[in-house]
């Protein structure tokens, strides 16, 4: 199978390893002024994977996309309607694309499926690739579960059966909808907890179950199946992102929680934006959501700013656990 990853970030160049392994004909791409880029080109390799020497780093992206059956995209998610733009200059109508990223549009409040739809390409050759799962376990085999999900039965179920190995265990999406509002905001519950790593480890228990809940009511509220919210892509990426030490997301929090500077992209920042905006829209109580947004966009000291979210959430009146 004929595919192009890209974007060759962290998740891209794993991406592109992941499907070389798997016997694909693979192309990586990325731009050209791009350090990513310009570390695989020299080396090979990143701190991440070594690339399969049958995997063709390139950065032309017209060569890229006219040469795949397969379009495999992990970019920065508020850089993808832009980028959009770009790859539908060549003739895309018999691509699949398959995002391989986890956001909402901060201006729009769109899913990142919905910006490929209204970009020009057609729901039925759309699919998604999130789950649980850091490379630095995947490299060293350590194996984990993920979902593929699409509005086309038959090409989710093609994709999950085709990439499955004994690395990476797929399940077929049932919400296209709560599969990707609940991937992107597992990466805001991620910065939560990298804050109550600081303020009050013990809370991320609770985190766990009310951040779901959250999440579930919301899911709901934008016509997709709360469960969902319990499934791989929100949930079943708890361990990984609230735990794990690789987590961008958490370490972010950890860091604005101490007073110091993360430098690396923790996507759940814009994505705390877009979500206090859907639950605006919809009328869905976001608390988490609404703290996260806050430390991460407040003005003052990060340790003050987590401190007093949590007093605010801690300050909010009794309700029933399951109450809507």
């Amino acid at each position: 199978m004929k595919i192009s990853v890209l974007g060759c970030g962290r998740w891209g160049s794993f991406i592109a390893w992941y499907l070389a392994r798997k016997g694909n004909d693979v192309t990586s791409w990325g731009p050209e002024e791009d350090f990513s880029y310009q570390i695989l080109k020299q080396t090979g390799r990143n701190e991440y994977v070594a690339l399969d020497e049958s995997i063709r780093l390139t950065c032309d992206l017209a060569k890229a996309v006219k040469s795949a059956e397969i379009i495999v995209i992990s970019i920065s998610s508020q850089g993808l309607r832009g980028f959009m733009k770009k790859v539908m200059h060549y003739n895309v109508k018999d691509k699949i694309f398959v995002l391989c990223m986890k956001g909402i549009e901060i201006e729009s409040g769109k899913r990142l499926s919905e910006i490929l739809v209204e970009s020009g390409v057609s729901p039925e050759k759309i699919a998604v690739w999130v789950g649980p799962g850091h490379i630095q376990s995947f490299v060293k085999g350590i194996p984990n579960c993920m979902v593929i999900d699409s509005a086309n039965e038959r090409l989710k179920r093609e994709l999950a059966d085709d990439f499955r190995s004994d690395l990476i265990r797929f399940y077929y999406g049932e919400d296209l909808i709560g599969t990707e509002i609940g991937a992107a905001a597992k990466n805001v519950m991620g910065i939560a907890a990298g804050a109550l790593d600081v303020i009050c480890p013990p809370l991320k228990g609770p985190l766990m179950a009310r951040g779901a809940r959250e999440v579930s009511r919301l899911i709901k509220a934008m016509g997709g199946d709360p469960l969902s919210a319990y499934g791989l892509a929100h949930l079943g990426d708890y361990e990984t992102t609230l735990f794990s030490p690789y987590s961008q997301n958490r370490a972010f929090g950890e860091a604005l929680a101490k007073g110091e500077t993360y430098s690396k992209l923790a996507e759940g920042v814009p994505t705390s934006k877009a979500m206090k905006g859907l639950g605006e829209k919809y009328g869905v109580d976001l608390p988490i959501t609404n703290a996260v947004y806050t430390v991460c966009y407040g003005e003052g000291d990060g340790e003050t700013r987590c401190r007093e979210a949590l007093g605010d959430l801690f300050s909010r009146p009794t309700k029933g656990e399951l109450e809507e």
